[in-house]
């Protein structure tokens, strides 16, 4: 699985608009875009910059180049709070705008993208999530038993991240990790990288007992903060088991049932008695995992069907409801696609 922080800019004032256009420009050639490619990418960011200095205030905007098993990509992000969408399959149209709603140019943004989606609400705002890869895909790429979406953006003034988080696959099970580094900075990625190698390398089955690998190997580290949660396909459960302050919540519909982590510091200082907690695994179930980045008093309920929609657009939108912008800020969402 992919793992990377976002570049963050706010968009509040329109000289401001050329700068973000040539850096994205920019990464996308160094990057190994091609031209062409580059070009109609290069109409998403226009697209939707333009929306955001015509119809909004200020925005957000989140970018990065990755890759995943189907190659490499550009994601962007773009949240603001401003009015909504009041028609939004009408302003998917091409030629549909209004001077108070979002709306010119989405058409060809999802057109140009490999995968859009798009969440508004009156009054609260909108997300727009776009992924375009350096070759475009000529077919619907199958789903996976589990869809994520992530949102992990450094904290203020630093350029590399604290927080971390990755997925190992097999084919009966997944173990998803979530740490976050004490602090924040250079000191706090050493720590949660040497906790990814750990995790990488382990090879127990059971949260607690990986928790355990990983306190062993980073005791030279100022510690982190970790949740494992493993899900065994064959007996339909999940396993979780936390140390420090990492949320985690799993979703059977509108049903929320929160896990509790271990008070401690892996790499410093752990319970001597870990014991994982056990959950059943269900059809359609989300989980969410995010770092101490995000307020903990949330509720997916109070969101008009986002439980419904892509988990990115759930990541994102937990994410500007409740960033603290003080500390590294990560959120993870899965969505469960089992028959």
């Amino acid at each position: 699985m992919d793992n990377g922080f976002l570049t963050s800019y706010k968009i509040d004032d329109r000289s401001y608009v050329s700068f973000i256009k040539r850096e994205i420009h920019n990464l996308l050639l160094t990057s190994g875009f091609s031209t062409f490619r580059t070009g109609e990418i290069d109409i998403i960011v226009s697209e939707i910059t333009s929306n955001v200095t015509k119809y909004v205030t200020s925005a957000e905007l989140l970018y990065r180049v990755g890759t995943d098993s189907t190659g490499t990509f550009l994601e962007i992000f773009c949240i603001d709070n401003g009015k909504g969408i009041a028609n939004l399959n009408k302003m998917m149209l091409d030629g549909n705008s209004t001077s108070s709603t979002l709306g010119q140019g989405l058409g060809a943004i999802q057109r140009l993208s490999d995968d859009f989606h798009i969440y508004t609400q009156r009054d609260w705002g909108t997300i727009l999530h776009s992924k375009s890869y350096q070759v475009r895909k000529n077919t619907q790429v199958s789903k996976e038993v589990i869809e994520f979406g992530k949102v992990q953006v450094c904290a203020p003034s630093e350029i590399i991240c604290g927080d971390g988080y990755f997925v190992k696959r097999s084919p009966l099970a997944m173990q998803i990790f979530m740490g976050d580094g004490l602090g924040h900075g250079k000191g706090a990625n050493e720590a949660v990288e040497a906790a990814l190698v750990a995790f990488k390398e382990c090879r127990d089955s059971d949260p607690s007992d990986i928790l355990r690998y990983i306190h062993n190997e980073i005791k030279k580290t100022r510690g982190v903060v970790i949740t494992i949660a493993c899900v065994d396909f064959k007996s339909k459960e999940w396993k979780i088991c936390g140390i420090g302050n990492i949320s985690t919540r799993l979703y059977t519909g509108l049903e929320c049932k929160n896990y509790t982590p271990y008070n401690g510091i892996v790499g410093h200082n752990i319970p001597r008695t870990l014991n994982s907690s056990a959950m059943p695994l269900e059809r359609y179930q989300t989980i969410v995992m995010h770092s101490d980045g995000l307020r903990t008093r949330w509720s997916l309920t109070e969101l008009a069907s986002i439980i419904k929609y892509d988990p990115n657009i759930i990541a994102a939108a937990l994410y500007k409801d409740n960033a603290r912008q003080n500390d590294d800020m990560s959120v993870l969402v899965g969505k469960i696609n089992i028959s």
